[in-house]
């Protein structure tokens, strides 16, 4: 796959005029609207000293396997049933303990905020593994914009409700919408970024499209897709998989491959793309980004906030 071009880190209106949006969906389903347009076929963005030297994996490995409940259970289901996904126009609401409330389009929630390519491991509950080139931005840019009031302790994030769209919205097994949350140091620490493409490419549906967040030292069910909802709050936010097993999946679900979940060792994982029974490799705690994180939970029994 083409690296990205080293440049300056790039605004909004530099790199994402309205036509590649109004094409995002030709562009995942293969149509020719971007092949004609080829100016606008990549997002360009400066490299960041935050990204993992490990090698990304492929785009067919990225898009290709994926959790998305909302288009079904199966890894393969959110590339199969994606792509009707309507992702233009979109909005966030904005709301809770902060200064500038509202519902605000998607331009203007990245107006202003440096893009950025970060290349992050990904590690999900299952022990699998993979390595992605995200495009996106910090998510404590965006919540500085709106002013983060003093009572606020924690971010709550919601997906969009669609069920004509998202197949697997039919199902009562998750309370829709899909709700996740971080402590405020969390969602304001330089390495959680909100992404909006991957590999020099606008977002596909499947991994999130429009913008979701990525929380690399997390598991990846923190990493919320589709966002519609950005909450400041007091008190600690209901989260789907703790609401639906808590004894399973706490609140803050860091990568600690020396708490095991109750159904299997977390202690390795398998690395997307070489093969069902080879390249396993040692979990690292944090994800690898323990000198990073490890002090934002001083003091903290990580056996029990789990």
């Amino acid at each position: 796959m083409p690296r990205l071009e080293q440049n300056r880190p790039l605004a909004w209106s530099d790199v994402t005029p309205k036509a590649l949006w109004l094409t995002r969906r030709q562009w995942i389903t293969g149509a020719a609207a971007l092949a004609a347009t080829p100016a606008l076929s990549q997002i360009q963005a400066a490299p960041s000293r935050f990204s993992t030297d490990a090698e990304p994996n492929s785009f067919e490995d990225i898009t290709g396997y994926n959790n998305f409940y909302e288009f079904g259970t199966g890894k393969e289901d959110p590339a199969a049933y994606a792509g009707g996904l309507t992702t233009d126009p979109w909005s966030i609401v904005i709301d809770g303990l902060v200064d500038k409330p509202g519902t605000y389009d998607l331009a203007d929630v990245m107006k202003d905020q440096p893009l950025e390519e970060r290349i992050y491991r990904l590690r999900c509950v299952e022990a699998w593994s993979m390595v992605v080139p995200w495009i996106g931005f910090e998510l404590a840019g965006l919540l500085n914009r709106v002013g983060v009031q003093s009572g606020a302790k924690f971010v709550a994030f919601e997906t969009l409700v669609r069920p004509e769209e998202m197949p697997g919205q039919s199902s009562p097994f998750i309370e829709w919408p899909y709700r996740e949350g971080l402590r405020l140091d969390e969602a304001m620490h330089p390495l959680t970024i909100l992404a909006t493409g991957l590999y020099g490419e606008p977002m596909p549906n499947q991994n999130g499209a429009p913008i979701r967040l990525v929380v690399p030292w997390k598991y990846g069910f923190k990493s919320i897709k589709s966002i519609v909802r950005i909450s400041l709050v007091a008190e600690m936010p209901p989260t789907t998989w703790n609401m639906l097993q808590p004894s399973e999946y706490g609140f803050y679900a860091n990568v600690n491959p020396t708490v095991d979940h109750p159904r299997w060792s977390q202690a390795s994982e398998r690395v997307v793309g070489s093969g069902l029974f080879g390249g396993r490799q040692d979990t690292l705690m944090f994800n690898g980004y323990e000198a990073e994180v490890a002090s934002l939970y001083a003091g903290q029994d990580l056996t029990v906030d789990y």
